[in-house]
């Protein structure tokens, strides 16, 4: 029933849709704006109180809105090892099978795929662990950091743009290694390697990292490779590291013997920035 669902996601033009959102999402139109995001808000149930400005009508276009800060102290960080990156929700999460991610019944797709097919980078993450967040239009969509990293690298991996919604997660095989995606490879001085990979999707205007600013557009054709020296970018557990203009997805790698997730974790439950995520398995 899932694929039947999909199938016009692979005839509708899905790149004209996302340049025209784009467009849209960027104007500055005054009162059509301000409509535009008054309807959104309705819609999808935004909580503009928790925004650190709740004034609908002070945003001049509806990126400057889909991109808001939070107010400050309304996403407390924990006391665990890692911290959830976003407000979402689980799509799934748990052990990689040797390079193979899970992503709905029926379908996986490897680590190697993932990262836009370096296998040295994949092979970190044999038999390691993973976790897909989903962002729906509803959520806060500023990316944050789980544990304290070093930036080392990032690639922009060209790809389709479909929806990245639960539906279309069991429905398209190999989703978010089929998409176009921005693949941010870290380092933490304990827990190894670890890798944030933010999914584009249908009518997702733009990626953004902290460190690089818009990262697409312009879509490129290929795959491009940026490294990062020591010093360069570090940030901190819970320091904003990007961002979606229009929803979409966070796939984490972490490597084998990092992290024990958080138990009360289930596919499709809710997570918010700052919430426990996982600990570090300690020595016994």
């Amino acid at each position: 029933m899932s694929r039947i669902k999909v199938l016009p996601q692979y005839v509708m033009p899905k790149q004209a849709m996302t340049n025209f959102a784009g467009r849209v999402a960027g104007h500055k139109g005054g009162s059509m704006t301000t409509s535009l995001i008054r309807w959104f808000v309705g819609k999808y149930g935004v909580d503009m109180s928790e925004a650190a400005n709740p004034d609908i009508a002070s945003y001049p276009s509806f990126n400057e809105f889909f991109t808001r800060p939070l107010r400050d102290g309304v996403r407390p960080l924990a006391a665990s090892d890692y911290v959830c990156p976003v407000d979402g929700a689980i799509s799934q999460f748990g052990d990689i099978d040797d390079h193979q991610i899970f992503q709905a019944k029926g379908h996986k797709f490897t680590t190697a795929e993932l990262v836009g097919g370096d296998q040295t980078l994949a092979a970190h993450f044999q038999h390691g662990h993973f976790a897909n967040l989903y962002l729906s239009p509803k959520d806060y969509h500023r990316i944050h950091m789980p544990c304290d990293g070093r930036l080392t690298r990032m690639i922009y991996v060209p790809g389709k743009l479909f929806s990245v919604n639960p539906t279309t997660a069991r429905g398209v095989p190999g989703l978010f290694a089929r998409n176009e995606r921005v693949v941010c490879v870290f380092e933490h001085p304990e827990f190894g390697q670890f890798v944030m990979t933010l999914v584009g999707a249908t009518i997702v205007g733009s990626m953004a990292t902290v460190w690089h600013g818009v990262v697409n557009p312009p879509r490129m054709p290929r795959i491009c490779d940026w490294h990062y020296e020591p010093g360069q970018v570090s940030l901190k557990k819970g320091e904003e590291m990007g961002r979606f203009l229009l929803g979409s997805t966070v796939v984490m790698l972490f490597q084998r013997g990092a992290i024990t997730f958080n138990p009360d974790w289930a596919p499709e439950g809710k997570v918010r920035l700052g919430e426990p995520m996982g600990q570090r398995p300690r020595a016994t």
